[in-house]
């Protein structure tokens, strides 16, 4: 019975919009390798995150419920480890001397441990930044990650096993051979696998020294059409590199783009493993990432804490999903069906075949139904909600409603009139009902997804970072730095 359940293989980017993919449409973008297991498999045009920003969302992914019921909402600045463990990393970038490990997710079953309990050996090799990274979590017999969560691209501080380094090589690379390493060693096991490989790609910062001169010398040439070319937002915040200046701007997209070029070689190399030792025909291959980028999109440099207050742009919330199935039916289909992330976790334990019950504050459902139909319309597959800190979405149909709590302007959005998000309707007479209904809809499903003890509508996340569990005393970073400051 192990041998016939099929191995999965997911692969998790960082702040890859849903525009980032050649087979998405971007005609700037070099993935071949990521177009090519797009043909070969489903590609999802309205997959959301669950968060515009790294941990929350991550934590969604792997725990099926939202940031008001996990509790993670920003993306975490200390918690990472306890550093005073590994004075012999003293004076690499960024290290924190006072901080001290903690479980983001403690009490919060994640699918691997499910996995894990039905047979499956697990492993991951990338980023976790979901507190305490050095520890292995349960469920996993292989950890290799990165200490801080996040890292500069060759001064990564490596966890191997709990053992922490400095290897001063390509992040991107590591990550690659670990992984490569994980499936040849898991292919002697008669258990079926589950492999995370989360690149730190295509995160910032994308400064010339980040990346290797081959990948960005494919953009030499790039006019970089696929962008646009914005004045600054008004509530742009200082929270990732500013493409203000044409030279600004070029090295930026250059940067992502490379960082992608870079990660999409990887991923060939992966599925080329998969092919080299008999495994394809028998694993699954989910492509996706942790929540969307502008990369000068809306005038915005940055995804959901780009802008303070948050935004919920799609270009924020949407990300690619890719899912190549071992039987190769529906092969290069695209599922225009709404779905988010709080549907991975359902999703992966059905592949695999396993026995679980699902939670109450669960609101997911598999997407199963959808691979053997992609092109079908599911009318039960027409809305999907957001959260990050005092600011919640629901987008039905083809109208978006964004409502923040405390004071902050709301927004509405017909997006059948106005695809690109640019005339806020919220007040208009016209749509006044509509709101109401959607306002109501929301409110109504968070209630029920939500715990009181960790909603988010109670707490300030700035975007600029976590710093403890949310409902203690400084548990977010509050020293926000606007783009147009005040004098």
């Amino acid at each position: 019975m192990q041998k016939n359940r099929v191995n999965i293989l997911f692969i998790l980017t960082d702040d890859q919009g849903a525009w980032a993919m050649g087979c998405a449409g971007n005609q700037d973008v070099k993935t071949p390798n990521l177009d090519r297991l797009a043909e070969r498999g489903i590609r999802f045009s309205e997959f959301y995150c669950a968060s515009p920003v790294c941990s929350p969302a991550r934590a969604t992914l792997v725990t099926g419920k939202m940031p008001s019921c996990h509790g993670v909402q920003d993306w975490i600045e200390k918690g990472n480890m306890d550093s005073r463990r590994y004075p012999h990393m003293e004076g690499t970038p960024d290290f924190d001397p006072r901080d001290r490990a903690i479980d983001y997710l403690a009490g919060h079953k994640t699918y691997m441990e499910i996995l894990a309990e039905n047979g499956y050996q697990c492993a991951l090799s990338g980023k976790w930044h979901l507190g305490d990274n050095v520890t292995p979590k349960k469920g996993f017999s292989r950890w290799y990650t990165i200490g801080k969560g996040g890292c500069r691209y060759y001064y990564p501080d490596i966890c191997d096993e709990g053992e922490l380094s400095n290897p001063r090589r390509y992040v991107t690379d590591l990550i690659t051979e670990r992984a490569l390493q994980d499936l040849e060693e898991m292919a002697e096991d008669e258990r079926p696998f589950y492999l995370s490989v989360h690149y730190t790609a295509p995160h910032s910062p994308w400064g010339e020294e980040e990346h290797p001169a081959e990948y960005r010398r494919l953009y030499e040439d790039c006019a970089f059409t696929a962008t646009p070319d914005l004045p600054i937002h008004p509530w742009q915040a200082r929270t990732c590199p500013i493409g203000d200046t044409p030279e600004k701007r070029r090295e930026n997209l250059t940067g992502y783009y490379a960082a992608l070029s870079a990660m999409d070689e990887g991923v060939g190399k992966l599925l080329k493993r998969l092919e080299e030792k008999g495994m394809a025909e028998n694993t699954v291959v989910i492509f996706t990432s942790d929540n969307g980028m502008n990369m000068g999109h809306h005038g915005i440099w940055g995804k959901g804490n780009g802008t303070y207050p948050p935004n919920m742009y799609d270009s924020s919330i949407k990300v690619p999903f890719i899912i190549s199935l071992p039987d190769g039916k529906h092969s290069g289909e695209v599922c225009k069906n709404m779905v988010s992330q709080y549907d991975v976790f359902p999703t992966i334990l059905e592949l695999a075949g396993c026995e679980w019950e699902t939670e109450a504050l669960q609101p997911g459902r598999s997407l199963v139904e959808l691979f053997q139909s992609p092109e079908k319309e599911m009318p039960e597959r027409v809305v999907v909600y957001d959260e990050y800190s005092k600011t919640r979405m629901i987008k039905k149909n083809h109208y978006k409603y964004i409502h923040r709590y405390g004071g902050g302007p709301c927004e509405f959005y017909d997006l059948r009139q106005d695809p690109e998000e640019v005339f806020n309707l919220y007040g208009d007479e016209k749509y006044r009902e509509i709101t109401a209904a959607m306002r109501q809809e929301m409110e109504l499903w968070f209630a029920k997804y939500t715990q009181e003890k960790t909603d988010a509508r109670k707490y300030d996340a700035k975007g600029r970072g976590q710093w403890d569990l949310c409902w203690k005393d400084g548990a977010f970073n509050q020293g926000i730095e606007m783009y147009y400051a005040e004098k």
